[in-house]
């Protein structure tokens, strides 16, 4: 664990010391993605383990979540419904209709890494149901088609949405800011969640062809519930691609590049896929946490010395993820 000396504030809350105190080694040669226990008493031991994990891997498991496994079961089975959908039904809700990036995308209908011919997944996106504004603006199959789905979707995002907000003061402590410091930038957060279908590739192997390519995510950080089917790994330093298999009651929180950028690659973004040759499909369900759109994307000041000067020009979440989402949806336009 990266050694660390803690500080106290005058209110008697203890912190840690900024990250530029440290010698940033960035990700490590990591065998394992590491769990935390969001139940852990010690918050002051919760909050190194999420540092020392931001710091080296960019990944780790979340136990003891406080979402109900029935809240996430009645999703997944949502998912298994509106895949089961005809195909001129989900078509009807193709993403390249909307400007706001959400709906139904293909089989290859992305391609996240450009080295290769486009992920074998299909998906669907939705974002906020109480916020208006450029990108926002969910479309959804007919309730006469999938009676209920909306609800129980919705149900879940609102859920995992909580556990965001939960999970911000701790990374605000983690880089020795005030525990508050992001409440303020989630006033109304671009929260983008998708269900995903992969079916097993199957047949001759075309290393071209992937279930999601190598790649980084925009947001701020992605809380990632996984059925049983294993496909996630995650790229270490040394560059070895880790399994991330799905654990029992655990999301997978991975850092996005809004982090990183907002760090100055303090803390790592770290590029990861999905390959799933099981012989069976496999859902997931992402749920990416960005900040809200006006958000100056601008280094921390716990992030800067003057041996790490700020590494990146400054601009909003909201260009900043629409030009990735842009880049990722051209080709199959």
């Amino acid at each position: 664990m990266v050694a660390s000396t803690l500080l106290s504030t005058g209110n008697g809350t203890r912190v840690l010391p900024p990250p530029t105190e440290l010698i940033i080694e960035g990700a490590s040669a990591f065998e394992a993605i590491p769990i935390i226990d969001l139940a852990q008493e010690n918050r002051t031991l919760l909050v190194e383990k999420i540092r020392e994990a931001c710091l080296k891997v960019g990944f780790l498991y979340i136990k003891n979540h406080g979402i109900p496994q029935s809240t996430i079961n009645a999703t997944l089975n949502e998912a298994h419904r509106f895949f089961d959908l005809p195909l001129t039904s989900k078509q009807a809700l193709d993403i390249h209709l909307s400007p706001a990036f959400k709906g139904y995308t293909a089989l290859l209908g992305e391609n996240s890494d450009p080295a290769n011919r486009g992920d074998l997944h299909e998906g669907f996106d939705v974002g906020s149901e109480s916020e208006q504004g450029e990108m926002r603006g969910n479309v959804w199959p007919p309730e006469t088609e999938l009676p209920g789905f909306k609800e129980k979707v919705m149900e879940y995002y609102d859920a995992v949405l909580s556990l965001g907000r939960r999970l911000f003061p701790l990374f605000a402590l983690s880089l020795s800011l005030p525990e508050d410091f992001f409440d303020d930038k989630i006033l109304h957060p671009a929260a983008i969640m998708r269900l995903l279908h992969y079916p097993s590739q199957t047949g001759p192997t075309d290393d071209r062809i992937l279930g999601i390519g190598a790649h980084t995510d925009y947001e701020c950080f992605t809380l990632l519930y996984q059925d049983i089917v294993p496909a996630l790994q995650v790229l270490n330093a040394a560059g070895k691609w880790v399994s991330a298999p799905p654990i029992e009651g655990t999301f997978v929180c991975n850092l996005g590049d809004q982090f990183a950028r907002w760090t100055n690659d303090v803390y790592v973004s770290t590029v990861h896929r999905a390959i799933n040759r099981t012989g069976q499909e496999r859902y997931s369900i992402p749920f990416f946490f960005g900040t809200d759109y006006d958000v100056k994307l601008e280094a921390l000041p716990s992030c800067v010395s003057e041996d790490r000067p700020a590494r990146y020009e400054v601009v909003t979440a909201g260009e900043y993820v629409k030009s990735r989402l842009e880049e990722t949806y051209a080709q199959s336009k």
